[in-house]
């Protein structure tokens, strides 16, 4: 009877062991297929995801264009950004911004960073701004953005150098007005590239200060 009754419990044992396993493969396989299904869908996902263009903008530039990006200051708090061809010439964590107008220059034929400053209009002298305008090479491609108030000590003369550059707003950029700008030296034209907020108490986003104003585009790379 030992005997018989220990052959049963390991026939039991034998059986339930069995099932246990029967059942964990099942889960394992379960488990694997949901594994597998999440990595089919997370590369349909990635598949499906929208391509990145430099500098984050839209739309992928022609040939010989040089894409930028750039976005005025953010009332006297958070500085202007510029980027070309996905390089971040200028911005706050750059810490090369500063108060006034800041300005980048690149080579109108490679793309490359060639300088880049800012000149603070509300307390500083129109003077320096005015050397660095002349100075700029022909070819050279001018982007432009203010941070805070970039107009208080614009005189006639730096308005002109500028308009020269391509600019359409520069005459009437005020006090904490929001402006960006790309144009060239020895443009013939005006720049299509230039945006402008004023300054206004019953529009302002931020108190004393308009909303900040982005732009993208694509530069014609100058030719020979």
């Amino acid at each position: 009877i030992g005997a018989a009754k220990l052959v049963v419990v390991v026939a039991i044992f034998l059986l339930t062991f069995y099932v246990i396993s029967q059942v964990f493969e099942i889960k394992m396989d379960a488990n694997l297929g949901h594994i597998f299904a999440r990595s089919a869908l997370d590369a349909a996902a990635r598949s499906t995801k929208p391509p990145r263009y430099k500098c984050g903008i839209s739309k992928a530039c022609p040939e010989k264009h040089f894409a930028f990006k750039m976005a005025s200051g953010a009332a006297n708090v958070v500085g202007p950004k510029i980027c070309v061809e996905d390089n971040v010439l200028m911005s706050g964590v750059k810490n090369n911004v500063g108060r006034g107008i800041n300005v980048a220059l690149v080579n109108g034929k490679t793309g490359e960073s060639l300088d880049t400053k800012f000149f603070d209009m509300w307390g500083g002298d129109v003077a320096p701004f005015i050397e660095f305008l002349k100075s700029i090479q022909d070819g050279t491609i001018v982007l432009m953005g203010t941070y805070d108030d970039g107009a208080t000590k614009l005189n006639e003369e730096a308005r002109k150098l500028i308009g020269e550059l391509g600019s359409t707003y520069i005459t009437n950029l005020g006090f904490r007005d929001n402006w960006v700008f790309c144009g060239g030296k020895g443009i013939k034209t005006k720049s299509p590239f230039e945006q402008h907020i004023k300054n206004n108490k019953d529009t302002n986003k931020y108190e004393g200060w308009p909303e900040v104003v982005e732009m993208e585009g694509c530069i014609p790379q100058k030719q020979d």
